[in-house]
Order: structure tokens, then sequence, then C-alpha cells
């Protein structure tokens, strides 16, 4: 079996698609935060995009490391 070398030229690439998703989902849940009467329902939902939040920062962190090594 061939080992695939390490490619990481589309990885900047990739993490600014990841970061876009991530503030869409975030987004998707603000509305739904809106829309919905549910406590749990609003407590989950903020709870989830504060997860995303800290992912996003991390998402970041990495991609100027990334632009570093450019």
């Amino acid at each position: 079996m061939k080992h695939n070398p390490d490619d990481r030229r589309d990885n900047a690439d990739r993490i600014q698609k990841n970061i876009n998703h991530t503030i869409q989902n975030m987004e998707l849940a603000d509305e739904m935060i809106a829309k919905t009467d549910d406590p749990k329902s609003k407590k989950d939902l903020k709870e989830k995009n504060e997860r995303r939040r800290d992912a996003l920062n991390g998402m970041r962190a990495e991609i100027r490391d990334e632009a570093l090594d450019v």
C-alpha cells in the first residue's frame, strides 16, 4: 500500500469553508431561537452556538497558522 504525501495546499480553503458553514449554522440556530417558545430548545441552541463560537476561535487561529506557513 502506497502512502499518500502530506498535501496541505488547500488547508486554508478547507478551514475557511468550515468557518463559513459554522457561521451559517449559528445564524440558523439564532433564527430557531427567535421562533421557538420552548425554553429547553432555546437553552440547547444557545449552548450549541457557544460551542460553535469556541470552535470558530480555534479555526481562525488555525487559518492564521496556515497563512504563516505559506
